[in-house]
């Protein structure tokens, strides 16, 4: 090749990777620092139970926070307290003929329990007292959540090793989803082991964290080895945009789905990293409470990326064959 052409070559790489870095700098601080931004509750589901004339005093105060609450109504406290431990509100309100009560489950999201906290004392009479009760209370190696918070990113992390290193060592069709199954399973029982054995921070059936936990692996493995063996490499950064870029800041487990930008919040409830912090709040604190429709998504993803793979390696397999060259032809002996 001339050296000019190299040249320019090498001129075009250059500016490619100068203009590329800042593109992705921009784009993962967007992605991680505008949900942050925003953080504030949006039609955030709370309970409200006891006398008709009360209860409505209460959804007046509420509703002063314009598009803060959804609120639920229930025929009295037991009610508010079964809706709180199903997970189909964050916390309640009731109020009783000796005064208000406040129920929250600070497992649900300790940074919501807070929220309410001071959203229903400050519409409390001046000198009152609003007693409160942590219903299903956070695990107590983890109080604040910041452990679960933190183990999200590196899931997600052992996920995309998983789905990348299947991929570049050359494994395909059934060796590549026997890999990711068996990775994924081991990294489920290695991460039990580490937040609920060792720092505490999950207070449910180790068995079913467990499980979770590996699931969650496998649905984001799955994904970028799938996308991989249809499209080849660029699947992997794909896959990489959805469940790290995008999967984790859109996650809502430092807070809560709720607290994030509408969009945002919704989206990451599809992605793997948000169903698998939801999931991981029901089964490690609520019984199970409310985790079908995460777990659903999760197990949607992995069979969707297992059987990308599958039918990736398919594809290379019955693709159409080059026709091979023609033979030279030989060549005549000089004559004598």
């Amino acid at each position: 090749m001339p050296a000019t052409a190299t040249a320019s070559a090498a001129g075009r790489r250059t500016i490619a990777v100068m203009v590329l870095i800042p593109a992705v700098a921009a784009l993962a601080l967007w992605a991680f620092a505008w949900p942050a931004a925003r953080t504030a509750p949006r039609d955030l589901p709370i309970g409200v139970a006891g006398p008709a004339t009360a209860v409505t005093a209460v959804e007046r105060g509420l509703a002063r926070h314009e598009g803060a609450f959804e609120v639920h109504r229930y025929e009295d406290g037991a009610a508010a307290r079964a809706a709180v431990e199903n997970r189909d509100v964050y916390g309640a309100v009731v109020v009783n003929p000796g005064g208000t009560e406040l129920l929250t489950a600070s497992a649900a999201s300790p940074v919501v329990a807070g929220l309410l906290r001071e959203a229903v004392t400050a519409q409390a009479p001046e000198g009152t007292t609003i007693p409160v009760t942590d219903v299903v209370a956070a695990p107590p190696g983890d109080p604040r959540g910041a452990v679960l918070a933190a183990s999200l990113l590196p899931l997600a992390l052992a996920g995309a090793a998983a789905g990348a290193v299947t991929t570049l060592v050359g494994l395909r069709g059934a060796r590549a989803a026997a890999a990711l199954t068996g990775a994924a399973a081991l990294a489920g029982l290695v991460g039990a082991t580490l937040a609920d054995t060792w720092l505490g921070a999950l207070d449910g059936n180790w068995w079913a964290e467990a499980g979770l936990l590996g699931l969650t692996v496998l649905a984001i493995g799955s994904t970028l080895a799938g996308l991989a063996a249809l499209i080849g490499k660029p699947g992997l950064g794909v896959g990489a945009f959805l469940v790290i870029l995008l999967g984790n800041p859109f996650s809502g487990i430092a807070s809560a789905p709720e607290l994030l930008p509408t969009a945002a919040g919704t989206l990451g409830q599809w992605l793997p990293p948000g169903a698998a912090g939801t999931a991981l709040r029901s089964v490690s604190s609520f019984d199970g409470a409310a985790a079908g429709g995460p777990l659903l998504v999760l197990a949607l993803w992995a069979v969707a990326g297992l059987t990308a793979t599958l039918l990736g390696a398919r594809g290379r397999r019955t693709g159409p064959e080059t026709a091979p060259a023609p033979a030279p032809a030989p060549t005549p002996a000089p004559v004598g």
